[in-house]
């Protein structure tokens, strides 16, 4: 677990409060809180456990203000760790929450799935990628349930202004890590609120759900928004994990470069005999080693492995097909009969 940073004053009207995600070892997200004129308005609210309200509650205090003060929350994408005390700060406060309007889609669809349609989507995605009936089983067993977060009530666009009186935070969508992902451009201050999709020494996540989606391609979408985000000038970068940071320009271009030579790798494990998602994923360094993995990080590797698979495809390095039973299988595209 991450050593938990203070809360602190970054100037201009600005702070940053660490909220602890339990179990995680990404430890905390930053939640940011900028003044107003009518009140503050948070950027990311944390992961929704008593732990992380207490500390988002004693943190807002620590700089003289408090939860029930509190004017909007706007969320730079849908993943609990960043979404989900917002509907709490809401009720407490009757804030407003804002998102993007395609990650305020991705709630209502996780909120449309009961537990059966959930566990039977997901056995059928890992039947799809050649997992065995075991770790099938495993994953059921295991697999977390989480309620969706609350339905934001303002969706945003790219290049809308948030609801920040008497200030200028410019909405930048940065899709890939999630569809409606955002990073906000306070153009007073000349900072970047980066959520995950810049962050100073880990890449996030970029994963293709489901894995037969024949419309997504998460990663070509992210390597573009992480293209357009030269043409901000921002002199500094805030992350929510692990720290604040300048050269985003020089940032983004390592974090091309990491998913080109991922895709050069994965290309090469590519031939004519069909392989399956499972497979790929397995042959794939990970930090901790496949063998080691648990069902659901073996999920998650292979979300990002499809993620790069749709890439290549889309670039004609790669070939799909659904072999019999419905398992996909990919070859190289001279092995294409």
């Amino acid at each position: 677990m991450r050593e938990m940073p203070p809360v602190e004053d970054l100037g201009n009207g600005m702070w940053s409060v660490p909220v602890p995600i339990p179990g995680n070892p990404l430890g905390y997200t930053l939640v940011y809180v900028l003044a107003s004129e009518q009140g503050p308005v948070l950027v990311d609210a944390g992961w929704e456990h008593e732990d992380s309200w207490r500390a988002l509650a004693d943190g807002l205090s620590a700089i003289g203000t408090g939860v029930s003060e509190v004017r909007g929350v706007v969320v730079t994408h849908f993943h609990p760790d960043h979404s989900g005390l917002a509907g709490r700060v809401r009720e407490a406060s009757g804030a407003w929450i804002a998102m993007h309007r395609a990650d305020i889609e991705m709630v209502r669809r996780i909120g449309s799935l009961d537990s059966a349609a959930q566990d039977e989507l997901e056995a059928g995605q890992l039947r799809a990628a050649g997992a065995s009936a075991e770790e099938i089983a495993s994953y059921s067993a295991l697999r977390p349930r989480l309620d969706p977060p609350a339905l934001p009530d303002r969706p945003l666009a790219h290049g809308d202004l948030v609801d920040l009186p008497g200030r200028k935070l410019r909405v930048v969508w940065t899709p890939g890590h999630s569809p409606g992902h955002i990073c906000l451009h306070l153009e007073d201050g000349d900072h970047l609120f980066t959520g995950d999709h810049v962050l100073p020494r880990i890449t996030p996540h970029i994963g293709l759900y489901p894995f037969d989606d024949a419309g997504g391609d998460p990663l070509g979408t992210f390597l573009d928004s992480l293209a357009q985000l030269h043409d901000v000038r921002a002199a500094e970068a805030l992350p929510a994990h692990e720290h604040r940071f300048t050269g985003v320009a020089e940032r983004t271009a390592e974090i091309i470069d990491h998913h080109e030579g991922k895709l050069d790798l994965l290309g090469g494990l590519l031939g004519a005999r069909p392989a399956t998602l499972w497979e790929l994923a397995a042959a794939l360094p990970w930090q901790r080693g496949w063998a080691a993995l648990p069902v659901p990080a073996r999920r998650m590797a292979a979300s990002e492995t499809a993620a790069h698979l749709r890439a290549l495809e889309r670039r004609g390095r790669a070939v799909r097909r659904a072999a019999p039973g419905g398992v996909l299988e990919w070859t190289a595209p001279a092995a294409r009969s």
